[in-house]
């Protein structure tokens, strides 16, 4: 179930960063205004992601208990009550457009090139989010490939219609969110029809128990939404603690980054594969087959990373020389490669206890484990470090404290499952 994920995780990463690479072909005035954009782009995938997990978590638990019919109107409840959240948000956001710019700082003089792209971008953003409501559905019911193969083929979509409608056509910046509004609703075209062929949605909401519904929709999505909006706020804490030893070692720590979420893909395939898993086993009251499954994992994701954290270490002084010929950027670069990836493995396995917890229904478990890696463990090493070491200390500072977050993150679910057990013996 992994597998299809990873790839198209892969894909969705790789149609970004070539969306990036023809805007910037446009000059730096187009790059600044998609910038500007990030953090709200960031707001708006945070509501869809924590729907999404909500979603695999409520659906997959009532398969597993043997309710199909309920499944498939709790699956058009998500999709319904997702595309009005969106659109509410997606209408705020242009409302507010103004402030928004004035409060991140952007110049007058890119106002009217923002706003330009605000209305594609912006609906680009809610065809994105119907495409992976869709996806949640299909990954909720078990269905991996489905979603893997369609991001994929949207990707390749985008990038194809990307020179035609930013240079051919001559839309420029608009002509990106265009192309990608092109490519997510034949996306859109495609899956949902095969949603109701399969019978995995119903729009009969009358019969459902609503109140009782959104209930449990949002005891699940409102702490998933705040864990996924936490680390864009570590982030920029994190740089601002890196900007105090110069902008070398700033342009180092994004390269490290970029590297980062392209070493942990695997990682994030499995938080979208194992959830479905979990809530059938939950579902039909299988605690031992759960922890056989996320043992497993466990073991899988330590061994993983830590290969890959040892050809990032071993590798360090190649990879440092060939993404930039800055000399000091580049021994910062490989500061970075011989320590920080040796810690993946406990960035892995805390990524996977707050998907696990979701799907076990222990929401403000899986925030609270969020929260603390962040701002208990990482951040507070990643001051300690430097304050003792200078950046090399900041970097060892970031290996303790996600292999710390990593611990605490395996002893947090252990103690969730051993009371969910207790529960369940009672019952």
């Amino acid at each position: 179930m992994t597998w299809p994920m990873l790839f198209g995780v892969l894909s969705l990463m790789t149609f970004q960063l070539v969306d990036s690479a023809f805007i910037g072909q446009l000059g730096r005035d187009p790059l600044a205004a998609l910038g500007f954009t990030l953090p709200m782009q960031q707001l708006i995938i945070g509501l869809q992601v924590g729907l999404g997990i909500a979603t695999t978590a409520i659906i997959s638990r009532t398969l597993g208990a043997g309710d199909q019919l309920r499944a498939e109107r709790l699956g058009g409840l998500v999709v319904t009550v997702g595309a009005i959240l969106v659109i509410i948000l997606c209408i705020g956001l242009w409302l507010l457009q103004t402030r928004i710019m004035s409060a991140l700082g952007a110049e007058p003089s890119l106002l009217p090139l923002i706003r330009s792209y605000w209305i594609p971008w912006l609906m680009s953003a809610w065809t994105g989010a119907m495409l992976y409501f869709g996806y949640s559905v299909c990954r909720s019911h078990g269905d991996t490939r489905l979603p893997g193969y369609m991001m994929v083929a949207t990707s390749l979509l985008n990038i194809a219609l990307d020179p035609l409608y930013i240079f051919v056509f001559g839309w420029g910046l608009p002509g990106a969110a265009l192309a990608t509004i092109t490519a997510f609703g034949i996306g859109c075209l495609f899956i949902y029809p095969k949603l109701l062929r399969c019978g995995w949605l119903r729009f009969d909401l009358k019969q459902l128990a609503l109140g009782r519904a959104l209930k449990q929709l949002n005891n699940i999505m409102a702490p998933a939404m705040v864990s996924q909006l936490m680390p864009p706020v570590s982030a920029m804490v994190a740089t601002a603690l890196v900007a105090g030893f110069g902008s070398a070692a700033v342009a180092a720590w994004g390269l490290g980054t970029r590297l980062e979420f392209f070493s942990i893909v695997v990682v994030l395939a499995l938080t979208m594969s194992m959830p479905p898993m979990v809530g059938r086993m939950l579902g039909a009251g299988e605690l031992g087959q759960i922890r056989k499954l996320v043992r497993l994992a466990v073991r899988f994701v330590v061994v993983w990373q830590l290969a890959i954290g040892l050809i990032w270490l071993m590798a360090s002084g190649l990879v440092s020389e060939l993404f930039t010929s800055d000399r000091e950027v580049s021994d910062v670069l490989g500061s970075y490669l011989v320590r920080v990836p040796l810690s993946y493995s406990g960035l892995g396995i805390c990524m996977l206890m707050v998907s696990v917890c979701n799907a076990l229904g222990l929401a403000l478990r899986a925030l609270l484990v969020s929260t603390l890696r962040l701002f208990l463990c990482f951040l507070p090493f990643l001051w300690i470090g430097a304050q003792i070491g200078g950046i090399n200390g900041l970097m060892s500072g970031a290996l303790a404290g996600n292999l710390l977050a990593g611990v605490m993150a395996y002893a947090f679910y252990r103690q969730g499952i051993r009371k969910l057990a207790k529960l369940h013996a009672g019952s």
